[in-house]
């Protein structure tokens, strides 16, 4: 049954032509003075002639429609579903967090909104979890098709300091065809709940029409570097290194020296030595820098004469006061003093070993 098609009423006399329909189960029937009627699907039928005013049996047409089933194709409901449209270069994949605050103007009141990007030709199915303590807490999970972007959730103020740390895990797919198998993805993020309240945090982009904030969990396969560390993989990872073979240029990475007779110069910084120290303790930052000490000392010894200057900084001297400890204790026989000031600065210590 379509628009256009003449119907006749089944329990009454009477019928006109179809005008439309309201949802799937009410036709709207104009008779012959412009009148629609409102009627039940079930109770018209289709005819090929304008005698409206026969009236039939409703109990013997309704069965013969049951036994036959023809229904008009335009009355079936629509099961096919296009693909979505592939676009060149999305087979890298590429999938962002978007906070976009309601409204902008008001910043320090409005809401938030938060999306996921997907930016590839790729399905994604995924989860999104904040973290309480140590245990996680699944806030939203679904489906991303190809190159859209997905409404996760709303937010306000008062739940920022649940936001501190997300995750985002997620597998990339795609649907009736062949494709490139993509890790399992799991992104661990800390959020400056701070930047929500400064206008200039939200950026324009091109993924909305207004400003947002956004944070990259995968760019052209390539995972952003995780802003988490984890304390234990790394005392891990420092225990592992220090089965390793002790040659200077594989143990000390940032040791540099220019000329046989300058000295080795090691930063001790700890921008210098890590990506990131989010999630670090200072402990666990002082423990590292002194790691890095220990081994580059370990890796010289017995090298008469070699001049190494530690930079450690001026700062509060809590490394400079432990690098001196493990110099008076650990390796006595060597030799310490301040660095030339003029070429380090105050906060280097040069040690000759003996």
């Amino acid at each position: 049954m379509k628009i256009g098609d003449k119907v006749r009423f089944l329990s009454e006399v009477g019928g006109g032509v179809v005008a439309g329909f309201q949802g799937k189960n009410i036709v709207l029937v104009e008779d012959e003075d412009g009148f629609q009627i409102p009627t039940s699907i079930t109770d018209v039928v289709v005819i090929d002639n304008d005698d409206y005013n026969i009236k039939h049996d409703v109990q013997n047409v309704s069965t013969v429609k049951d036994e036959d089933e023809d229904y008009d194709p335009a009355d079936r409901p629509v099961t096919f579903t296009a693909q979505p449209e592939e676009r060149k270069g999305g087979d890298a994949l590429s999938v962002y967090l978007g906070f976009v605050p309601v409204d902008i103007k008001e910043i320090t009141n409005t809401k938030f909104e938060v999306y996921l990007i997907n930016d590839s030709n790729y399905y994604i199915d995924f989860t999104y979890l904040t973290v309480e303590g140590t245990s996680w807490n699944l806030r939203s999970k679904g489906t991303v098709e190809p190159n859209t972007k997905l409404f996760i959730e709303e937010f306000g103020r008062e739940v920022l300091n649940e936001l501190e740390r997300v995750a985002v895990q997620f597998v990339a797919y795609k649907k009736d065809k062949g494709f490139l198998l993509k890790p399992a993805v799991d992104a661990q993020l800390r959020i400056d709940t701070v930047k929500f309240y400064k206008l200039h945090t939200f950026q324009e982009n091109d993924f909305f029409e207004q400003s947002a904030l956004i944070y990259t969990l995968i760019e052209n396969d390539k995972p952003v570097r995780p802003l988490v560390v984890d304390a234990k993989k790394l005392k891990m990872e420092m225990a592992r290194k220090a089965s390793d073979d002790n040659k200077p240029r594989a143990v000390v990475q940032n040791a540099r020296k220019k000329s046989k007779d300058e000295p080795v110069v090691v930063d001790l910084h700890a921008n210098e030595l890590l990506d990131t120290t989010a999630g670090m303790s200072a402990a666990d930052i002082l423990n590292y820098q002194l790691d890095v000490f220990r081994k580059t000392m370990d890796s010289y010894m017995g090298k008469h004469g070699v001049k190494i200057v530690f930079i450690h900084g001026k700062g509060e001297g809590v490394l400079r006061h432990a690098v001196i400890h493990e110099l008076n204790y650990r390796y006595k026989n060597c030799s310490y003093q301040d660095a030339s000031f003029q070429e380090y600065g105050y906060g280097a210590t040069q040690v000759t070993i003996k």
